[in-house]
This record gives C-alpha cells, sequence and structure tokens, in this order.
C-alpha cells in the first residue's frame, strides 16, 4: 500500500474512516458521501458503533438532552457498569457517545409513524437505558434518524468539522447532497 491517499480502510463495500477531534478523541466512521468544497475534500460520515445521546429525565416532563459532558463524568461510570450489564461498552468518542456491542435493531412497528408530530423530541429517539444517579434519573437515547458527521479530509485524515466552519459549509453540504438525489 502506497504512503499517498486516504487511510481509508475497506470493511465490506463501504470504507471506513478514522475522524479526531480536537481533543485527540477518535471515532470510527462509514464514508457515506465525499462533496469537494472550495478545493477540499468534505465527507459526509456515519458512525461504526451505535450513537447515543445523555438526558435528564425529569418526572413528567420532557427528557432534557446532556449538551456537553467531561469524559471523566460520573454519570458516564454509572452508564458504562449499566450498559455492561446488557453486553454492550460506552465509548467516549469524538462528536458524540457511542455504544459498541450486539444492539437489539428497533422493531420498526414500535415506532410511531404519525404524520404532523415534529415537535416532539421523544419520537426521534429510543430509550436505550435508563440509570439512577445522586437521585437524579439519566437516560441513554439512540437518536433513530441518520447521525452525520462532517469531516475534512486532508493529508489522508478526516478531521472534525466544527463551529464556524461547520456553519459555513453544512448548508452548501445539503444542498449537494439534495443536488445529487434529484440528479439521481
Amino acid at each position: 500500500m502506497s504512503a499517498e491517499g486516504p487511510s481509508i480502510t475497506g470493511s465490506g463495500d463501504v470504507p471506513t474512516v478514522l475522524v479526531r477531534d480536537d481533543h485527540d478523541r477518535q471515532l470510527l466512521c462509514f464514508l457515506e458521501q465525499l462533496i469537494p468544497l472550495d478545493g477540499q475534500d468534505y465527507a459526509l460520515l456515519t458512525p461504526v458503533d451505535t450513537p447515543v445521546c445523555l438526558f435528564r429525565m425529569q418526572g413528567d416532563d420532557e427528557p432534557e438532552p446532556i449538551e456537553t459532558l467531561d469524559a471523566t463524568e460520573p454519570i458516564l461510570s454509572v452508564a458504562d457498569v449499566v450498559l455492561q450489564e446488557h453486553d454492550l461498552t460506552l465509548v467516549r468518542s469524538a462528536v458524540t457517545l457511542t455504544v459498541s456491542g450486539e444492539l437489539e435493531e428497533p422493531d420498526p412497528e414500535d415506532l410511531d409513524d404519525e404524520e404532523g408530530d415534529d415537535d416532539d423530541d421523544t419520537d426521534t429517539y429510543e430509550l436505550l437505558v435508563s440509570f439512577m444517579v445522586e437521585d437524579q434519573e439519566y437516560g441513554l437515547y439512540i437518536p433513530l434518524d441518520p447521525f452525520f458527521v462532517v469531516a475534512r479530509m486532508q493529508n489522508g485524515e478526516a478531521v472534525l468539522v466544527e463551529g464556524e466552519e461547520f456553519d459555513r459549509v453544512q448548508p452548501r453540504i445539503e444542498a449537494e447532497l439534495d443536488d445529487r438525489e434529484s440528479a439521481g
């Protein structure tokens, strides 16, 4: 294998690529699309492991998403233990928490597909596990919508696109994907 070209490893038909964030955490992803913009190749990726989101449960109120988490957060240690009971592993990866292991696929018939009910966040997530930490209930949810990661390909590596750069390229990537879908 030559030293040039991206370090993309093939597993089956879909190539995988390792994304790094600025904290040097990694996330192994499937390469879904390459989109050239401004002389750069941007990659649209989906995580190999299952992405999960942490929510704080609040009685009868809507669960509240926890956006920023320290990787050493005690909540995650409890989540580790709970997931191990299900033969799953919590991975503190770039972009999102992920769960590796054999997950049961959600049964499409269990998912209510009611049109026009888009304002309810819980419809786009499925509860994986819930647990208590210091009298507060938390839940790990699996997003039911596809979870995409945007990375910039440079020197054969995928670099996570975040912040202002993400805000700038994301609408253009979506427009390009729409063009590709309507052309295909």
